[in-house]
């Protein structure tokens, strides 16, 4: 399978790696076909009415596509507005690495789904929060 230079490193040399304790909001994603499991955890920084992404890890059980998709979406959404960060895609992920091999596409796929998952738990916490 060929990778480009950039997954291969985002693999290698994944940033962000690890567990965040007492995250605002947890996402996890798994896909029983490849067996990928990914986990993103997020800290937001609430300024006012903007909500900056301050801190976010991941934790990934996978292929190389797997941590390196995983890496690249943490990059992509550190330090953005919420708003920013809920637009990032797939296609993006992909873009930032220099491509994928199609079969591994499915990869970019659950990393950004799983970082979506972690916002739509935050925002579910903020609710009950404010019940």
């Amino acid at each position: 399978m060929n990778y480009t230079k950039k997954t291969l490193t985002n693999f290698m040399h994944p940033k962000n790696m690890g567990i965040i304790k007492n995250p605002d909001g947890v996402g996890k994603v798994g896909n029983p076909q490849c067996g990928d499991i990914m986990e993103v955890y997020i800290k937001v920084d609430e300024k006012g009415k903007k909500k900056i992404l301050k801190d976010i890890k991941f934790k990934t059980f996978g292929c190389a596509a797997a941590i390196a998709t995983s890496s690249m979406v943490t990059q992509l959404a550190k330090g953005k507005t919420l708003e920013e960060v809920e637009k990032i895609k797939y296609d993006k992920v992909v873009e930032s690495l220099g491509g994928l091999p199609k079969i591994k596409l499915h990869c970019s796929m659950m990393a950004t789904e799983a970082l979506g998952k972690a916002i739509k738990n935050y925002k579910e916490k903020i609710e009950i929060k404010r019940k």
